[in-house]
């Protein structure tokens, strides 16, 4: 049996109380709800009792109650959430995890229901970083995704590039600048480091939020300036003339990679824009079109950077093929990624003979697994 048939006893004599929690402070809001929307969707609700809540930009906690709100938002016309008047909090209660509202004073209010599992589809600072995770380990929630180690490193850019570099994965040249520290704010000397062009984005945002490539001392400027407003860390990455090759991996102690995909921008380079609103901003082959080898290779070196980063749950892991020698470099790994039923990691784990509802229902039973394991370790002497 694996990890994600075994399912907790609750699960068989009654409905399992499943929170989604979307939307979030980040510049990957509106993704976040759309993704949400999607997974409200896939959840059959003759085994699962769904309360949606969504995170505004403030940080207040909203509860959708009636889900047909959130099935209304789109990426190019998202919901506002703040038109939900009832706050929420979750809070450990006496039987456990717990969904309140808040009363206007700030005080806690009514109870609303106990909770079972979450599913954080939450992407970005405030919620992908390991925050969230953080806070629903500490009321024992149990949720989708890697817990809070493999989240906050994995949403750094710079500490995951250094700790794949010490494991031995390959990676691409990378210098990272400190706002605080503008004399390293020197183009010179990161062309000599990098040559040009080069890209540089914000070290803790996705969706490619605040990614320039640059290819003069002047755009440098500008786009430094840009990114420093997402971030007070920024990365500088090599530009590599490669294949965008992706992998979706899931499982908690036994792991699965899927058959690798491909992004093809058809802007410069795979923007917000071209991955969400522009229809035609990016061509998506599934599979990719890779020899034997390579293929396994970059499933290996996937399962490898999933293990080196203690991640549980799903991650995608992303890849530059170089095109002139066909040698493999790891670019960064998305420990929440985009889970519209657009989305690459679904149609990855499609081509691994899952389906989009059977997808999010395995990933709600390692989380409760997950629980269930931990839960055996001692906390005391």
């Amino acid at each position: 049996m694996t990890d994600a048939t075994r399912t907790s006893p609750q699960s068989a004599s009654r409905k399992t109380k499943i929170l989604v929690l979307c939307g979030g402070q980040s510049a990957e809001h509106d993704v976040s709800l759309a993704s949400g929307k999607s997974i409200v969707d896939a959840l059959d609700p003759s085994r699962y009792e769904i309360f949606a809540v969504a995170i505004d930009p403030q940080g207040v906690m909203r509860w959708i109650q009636d889900l047909a709100d959130l099935r209304r938002t789109t990426l190019d016309q998202p919901i506002d959430v703040r038109q939900f008047a009832t706050r929420v909090s979750l809070v450990r209660g006496a039987e456990g995890p717990e969904l309140i509202s808040i009363n206007s004073d700030g005080g806690g209010g009514r109870s609303i229901s106990s909770l079972d599992v979450a599913f954080p589809i939450l992407h970005g600072p405030y919620g992908e970083d390991g925050t969230v995770q953080g806070y629903l380990k500490f009321i024992g929630l149990p949720f989708v995704g890697p817990s809070v180690l493999a989240s906050a490193v994995g949403m750094d850019k710079d500490v995951t590039k250094r700790l794949l570099q010490q494991a031995g994965i390959r990676i691409g040249k990378f210098v990272t600048l400190w706002k605080h520290e503008p004399v390293s704010h020197h183009f010179g000397s990161l062309t000599k480091e990098l040559g040009t062009p080069f890209f540089l984005k914000p070290v803790n945002m996705g969706s490619s939020i605040g990614v320039f490539k640059i290819k003069d001392e002047m755009s440098f400027k500008s786009a430094l300036a840009e990114a420093f407003q997402f971030d007070n860390k920024v990365i500088c990455e090599e530009f590599i003339d490669g294949r965008e090759i992706e992998c979706a991996v899931i499982g908690n102690q036994k792991t699965e990679a899927s058959p690798p995909g491909e992004i093809i921008p058809q802007h410069e380079f795979y923007s917000y824009e071209a991955k969400y609103l522009d229809a035609e901003g990016a061509r998506l082959e599934l599979p990719a079109k890779l020899n034997t080898e390579i293929s396994d290779q970059v499933r290996q070196v996937a399962l490898k950077v999933y293990r080196t980063l203690n991640c549980e749950g799903l991650s995608r892991v992303d890849f530059f093929l170089r095109k002139k020698d066909s040698v493999l470099f790891v670019n960064e790994i998305n420990t929440m990624p985009g889970f519209t039923k657009i989305s690459m990691y679904p149609k990855m784990m499609e081509l691994a003979g899952r389906s989009y509802s059977g997808l999010v229902d395995e990933l709600v039973q390692l989380a409760i697994r997950r629980r269930d394991e931990e839960s055996r370790l001692k906390t005391g002497r």
